[in-house]
């Protein structure tokens, strides 16, 4: 792993800050409980790791301008990390580790995909849930190889993907890997024991040969249409019925699955998409399963975002993972 320091930036303990809490027998605010690994990079170790959660982030939009996409979700880490530590803490008895970023050192997101997995490989063989924020949704291919990795040798690897996305992420690697190939190159890789589901897919972000690749890879989806709290006990039970075989369950949520209302600061916006209230009903319904084992929140563009609000709802999520596991 040490040839790919160059890809690491350790954790800023400046990006964490906020009110004080008043009282000096409790700490109420994220900034306040936050550990930051200060072991350095060569201590990225399971035997190292001691925590209940573990964030890394993914410092990159190289694939989003790959994918002719709309750049500036590299700064996402950094400001999901600056409105989060601003949030009051709603669980006990929890402890959470920053454990910096891995960023695309001279544009090459295959070494920090690389780099990516084998540290989510660590923190999940320590028995923590892998928190990734990003950062363009290529972290996906990073972030599920080093679940692989840590669960394989744990002896599990039967794996499944609940994708909150507008897009299946499906296209190709023709012209390298993107923003749009992770569950390609998943799929291709991994199809055997992997059972994907997409979750919003909407019409208008999707070309008919996409619709075709993931019905030759097995992969089922919900549409944004059916996506409405009216129909919020069909969703949830197609979504039990498709990972009932399934222990482990990786989350990735792509905030341009919301409607661009919710989340204008992202780098595909779009007027259709989730209703905060309805992704929190299936969200919660998910994490109660105990079957989580990594969860990723991406492709928030700070340069778009509006009054903060995308950042904040990205952040939310984060704070309803530690609250609801």
């Amino acid at each position: 792993m040490n040839k790919l320091i160059k890809y690491y930036n350790p954790p800023e303990s400046k990006l964490w800050s906020g009110i004080k809490s008043k009282s000096s027998s409790q700490n109420h605010y994220w900034h306040e409980v936050i550990k930051v690994f200060e072991d350095g990079f060569d201590k990225l170790k399971s035997d190292n790791l001691h925590s209940d959660f573990g964030i890394l982030g993914y410092s990159c939009d190289e694939g989003v301008r790959r994918n002719n996409g709309r750049q500036g979700a590299k700064n996402g880490p950094k400001a999901i990390r600056e409105q989060l530590g601003k949030l009051p803490v709603q669980f006990t008895k929890k402890t959470i580790t920053d454990y910096g970023d891995v960023f695309a050192f001279e544009d090459k997101i295959e070494l920090a995909q690389e780099l990516y997995s084998n540290i989510i490989c660590e923190i999940i063989q320590s028995g923590q849930l892998s928190i990734g924020i990003g950062g363009s949704h290529d972290i996906a291919y990073g972030h599920f190889c080093g679940i692989k990795k840590a669960l394989s040798k744990l002896g599990t690897d039967k794996i499944g993907i609940l994708n909150f996305d507008a897009h299946f992420d499906l296209r190709p690697t023709t012209n390298g890997a993107n923003s749009g190939t992770p569950f390609y190159q998943i799929m291709n890789e991994f199809g055997s024991n992997t059972n994907y589901l997409a979750l919003g897919i909407q019409k208008p972000s999707n070309s008919e040969l996409l619709y075709k690749i993931a019905s030759e890879l097995g992969v089922n989806h919900i549409s944004i249409e059916e996506c409405e709290l009216i129909n919020l006990d069909n969703v949830l039970n197609r979504i039990d019925e498709n990972f009932i075989n399934f222990d482990s369950l990786y989350v990735s949520i792509d905030l341009d699955g919301f409607a661009s209302s919710h989340a204008p600061g992202v780098s595909a916006p779009g007027p259709f998409g989730f209703s905060v209230n309805f992704f929190r009903s299936v969200f919660e319904h998910v994490l109660k399963t105990k079957n989580v084992v990594a969860i990723d929140v991406v492709e928030l563009n700070p340069k778009y975002d509006i009054d903060f609000i995308t950042t904040k709802l990205a952040a939310q999520i984060v704070s309803i993972i530690t609250e609801r596991i």
